[in-house]
C-alpha cells in the first residue's frame, strides 16, 4: 500500500509529534508499505524519511518523495528517499500525490498540511477519487478542526457527513487498524 503522509516541516514543534511520526514511519516500513511524502529533511518530514530508511528492510516498501523545486534548491531534500518525484510547485505536488497514493494520513501541521488535507477531501467529495484522509489525532491535535467539520456539518454545509472523508484515530493503534482497512 502506499500511504501518503501530510505534516509539518518544522522542528521546533512538540516532541510527541516526532515521537508518533518516527512510530508511523517504522509500522510502515516493517509492514512493506511505501510512503508518499513531501519530500523534505526537516520537521516531522525529515523525521519520516530518517525513522522509515532506518527500518526498512524488506524491500517491499519504498520512501516517495514529492519534491517542489524551491525544497530542492534550498537543499532541504531528504538524502533517504528510494524515489524522488520533482515538481514545480505546491500545486503539482498535491496532484502527484494524490495519483501515487491509496490513502493518506495527516499528523499535526499548518496550513500546507491543511491545504493539503482539503484538497484531498473536495476532490473525493465531487468524485474525482474515493481516497479518505484518516487524521492521527495526537494529543488532541485536531479537536479543533473536528469541532469546526461537526459545525459546518450541523450548517447543511458538507454534502453527505464529513466522516465518509475523513477519520479520526486517537493513537497509532488506532490509526493502524484503519489502515488494515484499505
Amino acid at each position: 500500500m502506499k500511504i501518503g503522509i501530510f505534516c509539518s516541516a518544522n522542528d521546533n514543534i512538540a516532541p510527541i509529534y516526532f515521537e508518533q511520526a518516527a512510530a508511523l514511519a517504522r509500522w510502515c516500513a516493517v509492514h512493506g508499505h511505501s510512503i508518499v511524502f513531501g519530500g523534505c529533511a526537516i520537521g516531522l518530514m525529515g523525521e519520516i524519511a530518517e525513522s522509515f530508511a532506518k527500518e526498512e528492510v524488506s524491500g517491499k516498501g519504498h520512501l516517495i518523495g514529492v519534491v517542489p523545486r524551491i525544497i530542492e534548491q534550498g537543499g532541504r531534500t531528504s538524502p533517504h528517499l528510494t524515489v524522488h518525484i520533482p515538481c514545480d510547485n505546491l500545486s503539482d505536488r498535491k496532484d502527484l500525490m494524490v495519483a501515487q497514493s491509496d490513502v493518506f494520513v495527516a499528523l499535526p501541521g499548518g496550513v500546507g498540511t491543511l491545504d493539503e488535507i482539503f484538497t484531498v477531501v473536495s476532490a473525493h467529495t465531487i468524485g474525482y477519487h474515493s481516497k479518505s484522509v484518516l487524521l492521527l489525532n495526537v494529543d488532541g491535535f485536531w479537536n479543533a478542526l473536528v469541532a469546526l467539520l461537526d459545525d459546518l456539518q450541523e450548517r447543511n454545509m458538507i454534502r453527505g457527513h464529513w466522516t465518509n472523508f475523513i477519520r479520526v484515530a486517537n493513537s497509532l493503534d488506532e490509526l493502524t487498524a484503519l489502515l488494515e482497512e484499505y
